[in-house]
């Protein structure tokens, strides 16, 4: 199957997007039932998590506490000032497998899937691709 994608604007520095309602639009356009999604950020300070999309609050406490362990300005060698961004997108990682169960993502009550830009605002790509289906 081929790679879809989806592009992600983000409008400040330091962000948290929730993209699973764009995520479930791709697995209902491409008609997946039952298997495993591929979701991929090619982006050297962005980074993918699932975690509590409800309450805004948790992605301000995860960008405050990423903010407060990796500041923006240390000690850094990189010339490009976003040295913190590098940073925090390798921590949270760059890809995620997703199952897909009966044509929905297979998430808990709570979880969505999150874009979290470190060195916006940019506009984003994040590659989609159904493993098995």
């Amino acid at each position: 199957m081929k790679t879809e994608v989806l592009t992600v604007h983000s409008h400040t520095r330091e962000e948290i997007i929730d993209i699973s309602s764009q995520i479930q639009a791709m697995v209902e356009k491409l008609n997946i039932r039952d298997g495993l999604l591929a979701v991929f950020v090619p982006h050297t300070t962005a980074a993918l998590t699932i975690n509590e999309n409800a309450d805004p609050d948790v992605k301000r406490d995860i960008l405050n506490k990423l903010r407060s362990e990796i500041p923006q300005t240390d000690d850094y060698y990189h010339s490009e000032g976003n040295s913190d961004a590098h940073i925090k997108s390798s921590l949270l990682g760059h890809s995620l497998i997703v199952i897909v169960e009966n044509g929905q993502l297979l998430l808990g009550t709570w979880q969505g899937i999150l874009f979290c830009e470190f060195d916006g605002p940019r506009n984003r790509k994040v590659f989609v691709k159904p493993l098995m289906a």
